[in-house]
Order: structure tokens, then sequence, then C-alpha cells
């Protein structure tokens, strides 16, 4: 049988496109996920990771989640949301708190001895932005908020009352965390928490606020011995963070494949961060403990007089939102309301 001109090339046609197949769709849902931290740390090994297997099953493997730790593909932790904005990269997680007043709203979780448990209040962060606060993500697609547990400090000598911080360099995650140090009566210095580690054992700070679960990643339960947390169900202090996707690389999606991504946003995204923080808030506690570290835990009176000592940070807060036009003291409310709903 002779095939006449236009079904051979038909048939090439056809051949050429069945072969290309497989590359085009490999190559339109590869997402790169850039990140700080080592992968052995929390987020990235307990909830980055399983987020991404997640969303690779549930696409038949048409998405890829190509992820980049330790700040990988280049610049620095506090430029990791302009990555995601600009198309750098196509999905990061960060700290909110590293791009100081950039995100007003969304310190409301930032404020002293406000939250405890981090899935909890990881699901009251998820719900509170997205009732007050997307016109802050409005730049990307937003995946999901979260904060970690506790805050606590961890220090060189051992902090057993307040005036033991008076004068202390206190490392700091966020505006919010240092305008407290500062009326609690440390000296606030700011930096990443990838930076910790050095600059405990150069001195350059004698403690940090950070919560047990990141404390492995950056070994500082072999640098200071001393870890002082407070009485009650709230920490100290929390940061926020937030996972991001550049809009441009969500818009590129086919549809059945925006739909996998959307069905791992939100709040399911959100529980899953918080938890992996709850679970390593565990590991890091224990393994300060096995140490033979000194865990110190304020009583109620002393828990209260560092509440009391705080509370001028809400004050100048409500102050600096007021200035923006926005109502503070009833975001704070408003985080507080959604905080004791999902810890109940």
């Amino acid at each position: 049988m002779t095939m006449t001109r236009k079904a051979f090339l038909g048939a090439v046609a056809g051949s050429a496109a069945a072969a290309m197949l497989p590359t085009a769709r490999a190559a339109d849902a590869t997402l790169r996920f850039h990140q700080m931290l080592p992968p052995q740390a929390t987020i990235p090994s307990k909830a980055i990771k399983p987020w991404a297997d997640k969303v690779e099953k549930e696409s038949g493997g048409r998405i890829k989640v190509q992820r980049f730790d330790a700040m990988a593909l280049g610049g620095k932790p506090p430029e990791l949301f302009d990555q995601a904005k600009d198309g750098v990269v196509d999905l990061i997680w960060t700290v909110l708190g590293y791009t100081p007043g950039r995100f007003p709203k969304s310190e409301a979780f930032e404020l002293p001895f406000t939250s405890g448990k981090a899935e909890p209040a990881s699901k009251a962060f998820q719900e509170y932005i997205e009732k007050y606060a997307m016109d802050e993500f409005k730049d990307v697609k937003l995946i999901c908020v979260h904060v970690h547990g506790p805050g606590l400090i961890h220090s060189k000598d051992p902090v057993t009352k307040l005036e033991d911080l008076k004068g202390m360099k206190v490392r700091g995650g966020s505006r919010v965390i240092n305008i407290m140090l500062e009326q609690l009566g440390a000296t606030p210095i700011g930096m990443p928490v990838p930076a910790v580690g050095e600059a405990l054992s150069k001195g350059v700070i004698s403690a940090t606020t950070i919560p047990w679960e990141v404390v492995p990643a950056v070994k500082v339960q072999q640098i200071v011995k001393n870890h002082t947390g407070f009485s009650g169900n709230k920490g100290l202090y929390t940061q926020t963070f937030a996972v991001a996707m550049n809009k441009g690389a969500y818009d590129k999606l086919p549809p059945d494949l925006k739909k996998i991504i959307d069905a791992n946003s939100g709040q399911i995204a959100a529980a899953m961060f918080g938890r992996a923080m709850d679970d390593g808030d565990a590991a890091g506690l224990a393994l300060a403990k096995k140490g033979g570290n000194n865990i110190i835990t304020l009583d109620a009176a002393e828990t209260q007089r560092w509440q009391r000592a705080a509370a001028g940070t809400r004050a100048a807060w409500y102050k600096e939102l007021g200035d923006k036009g926005l109502d503070g003291q009833k975001l704070a409310a408003e985080a507080e309301a959604l905080i004791a709903k999902y810890s109940k």
C-alpha cells in the first residue's frame, strides 16, 4: 500500500507532536521553591517537602517542585518575598518580619504574649489574613501564612528574672520583637535566623529569641546552655511566615493544575506548617534536655512582670498603625479572638 504525501506528512506531524508532549508538560509545571534554612531544619523537612510531595502526587507528576535550601539560588533571606514577586523563583517560604514595615496588619500576631501552640495560631493567622490583610499579599499568589510556637530566650548567662535582661544584646527576628526587647530593657540586634549561631559564637549577641524548633538547625543548644520560657499557654512573642508563589508561574498553569495548588493552599497548608512547628518544638526541647541544658520556666508572678514590662510594645504599635490610618487595637483584638477560636 502506497502512503499519500498528505498522509505521510500527517503521520510525521502526529509523531513529532506525541514526542514533544512529555517534555512540554514537564517543563510547563516545574516550580523552583527557594528558602533560607538547611534541608534538615523543621520547615524544609517536615512541611515544605511533604507539601511538595503532596502536590506532585495529586498532579500525577505533572507538577514538579524543585527545592532549593539555604539560599542556594542566591540573595539574602530578606529578599525572598521579592524573589517570588519578581519571578526570580516560583515559590518561597519566608519570615514576614525580615522586611520591616511591609506587612503592618500582619504584625498583630507578633505582639507579646499573643499566641501559644503553632497549629491553632496558624489557622487563626490564615483566617485573619484572608479577612483583613490580603492587600499585603496582592503582588503574589499566597499559598499560606503561619506562625511558630511559643517564643523564648536562649542565653549564655541564665535569665531568671526581668533584670537579667538589662543591657543584654539579644537577637530579635522582627521589628515588633525588637521594640519588645527594648521595652524589656535589652539591646536588640536584628538578624535573620541563619546568622544566629555565628553571632552567638563570636559574642556579637549574648542571647537570641527563637522557638525550640529552630534550635537544632543552628545548633543553639550547643553554643548556649540556658533557655528561658514562661508560665501559661502563651509565649513571649511569635514570628509570622508566608509561603508565596509568583503570580505569573501560577497563571501559566492549566486550570486543573491551578486547582491542585489551590487545594493545597489556605487553611490546609497553614495547619500543615503550624503542626510541623509544634512537632519541631518538642524535638528541639528534647535535644536541649538530652544535653543537660538549663531549662528555666519563669513562674506566674515573674511572667506577669514581663507581661507588664512588654505592654508598651502594644501602645507603640497601636500608634504606628494609627499614623497609617489603621486601627491597631481592633486588629489585635481580632487576632486574639481568632486564636481563642482555634485553640478551643
